[in-house]
C-alpha cells in the first residue's frame, strides 16, 4: 500500500511540479529563515490541500472571462504548447510565497513583476493593455482567491470558519501587494464585493471560449490520466457561478453537480491527498538486549 501511495504521489508531483520539482521543494523547505505565514495558519491549509487542484482550475476559467486578461494570456503564454510548464511555474510560485523563506518569497514576486513588465500588447478595438496595470492584477488576485477558498470550503480536508477565511483573504493580500495589487480586499466580504465589481466587465470572448475548449478536450495527458483529468476539470466547472456558464459555453446542470460531481470530485481529490501524504513514520523500536 506504501509502495502504491508513492509511486502514485510522485507521478501526480511530477506532473504538477515539473522534473524540477523535489529540487524546489526541497529548496522551499529546507531554506533557513523567517516565512511571511505561520505553520498551520489558514494560507498554508488552503494552498497545502488537494483542493487546489479544483481551485486551480476555477481560477484559470474564471480569470478568461476578462478580455485583457484572456488576451495577455492568449497572445504571451504558453498555455498551448507548455500547459504543463505554465502549472509547475505557478506551483513553485505559490510554494515558495507560502511555505519559503521571507528572502526567496520576495524574490518570486520581484520576477513576477519584472515578467509583468514586459506584457503588453492592444486589444482588437485598439485599447491598450499591460499585464502590469493594477486593476488587471487585481481581478487575477480575486479571481484566484476566490476560487482557492471556494474549492477549499466544498473539497478540503478541513475548511476554514468564517474567521479563519477572513485571515486567508488578508494574508493572501500580502502576496497579492507585493505583485502590484493596489487595495486588495482584506476579509471574505470584500472579496465578494470586489469580485462582484468586476461582473460588467467580465465576458466570454473567442479567445477565452479557446483556451476553454483546448482545457476541456485537448489537455496534452496520455489516455489513462484523461479520466481523473475530467473529473477535477467538471468538479472545477461546478463551482463556477451559473452566469459564468454561457459566456463561456460550459454546462449547467445544478442538481448532477451537486450529487455526482461533488461525489466524484470529493473522491478525486481524497485520492490526491491520500497519494501525496507521506505515510506515518514508525516509531523506532527498543533496543533489544541482542543489540546492547
Amino acid at each position: 500500500m506504501a509502495s502504491l501511495r508513492d509511486r502514485l504521489g510522485h507521478a501526480i508531483f511530477l506532473r504538477v511540479a515539473g522534473p524540477e520539482g523535489d529540487q524546489h521543494r526541497e529548496q522551499i523547505h529546507g531554506a533557513e529563515g523567517p516565512r511571511w505565514f505561520e505553520p498551520g495558519s489558514p494560507i498554508t491549509r488552503v494552498h497545502g490541500d488537494a483542493s487546489m487542484f479544483v481551485g486551480g482550475v476555477r481560477a484559470l476559467l474564471l480569470q478568461t472571462l476578462h478580455p485583457a486578461a484572456m488576451m495577455a494570456v492568449s497572445e504571451h503564454s504558453g498555455f498551448r504548447g507548455d500547459m504543463w510548464g505554465r502549472l509547475a511555474r505557478t506551483s513553485r510560485f505559490l510554494a515558495v510565497t507560502t511555505f519559503g523563506a521571507a528572502e526567496d518569497a520576495e524574490q518570486a514576486c520581484a520576477v513576477i513583476r519584472s515578467v509583468h513588465e514586459r506584457v503588453r500588447g492592444t486589444m482588437p478595438d485598439g485599447t491598450p493593455y499591460a499585464a502590469s496595470d493594477p486593476h488587471l492584477l487585481k481581478w487575477v488576485h480575486v479571481a484566484e482567491a476566490h476560487s482557492f477558498l471556494r474549492a477549499h470550503q466544498v473539497y478540503g480536508a478541513q475548511p476554514l470558519d468564517q474567521a479563519e477565511r477572513d485571515t486567508y483573504v488578508a494574508q493572501i493580500a500580502e502576496v497579492g501587494r507585493r505583485l502590484g495589487v493596489v487595495d486588495p480586499p482584506l476579509t471574505e466580504a470584500e472579496l465578494e464585493q470586489q469580485l462582484a465589481a468586476y461582473r460588467p466587465e467580465l465576458r466570454g470572448t473567442p479567445e477565452a471560449r479557446e483556451a476553454v475548449r483546448y482545457l476541456l478536450i485537448h489537455p496534452p495527458l496520455p489516455l489513462v490520466a484523461r479520466a481523473p483529468y475530467s473529473v477535477l476539470m467538471a468538479a472545477g466547472i461546478g463551482l463556477m457561478p451559473a452566469w459564468t456558464r454561457p459566456q463561456l459555453r460550459l454546462p449547467w446542470l445544478p442538481v448532477s453537480e451537486r450529487t455526482v460531481v461533488r461525489a466524484l470530485g470529493s473522491l478525486a481529490v481524497g485520492t490526491i491527498r491520500w497519494a501525496m501524504t507521506p505515510p506515518p513514520r514508525a516509531s523506532a523500536p527498543e533496543p533489544s538486549a541482542a543489540s546492547a
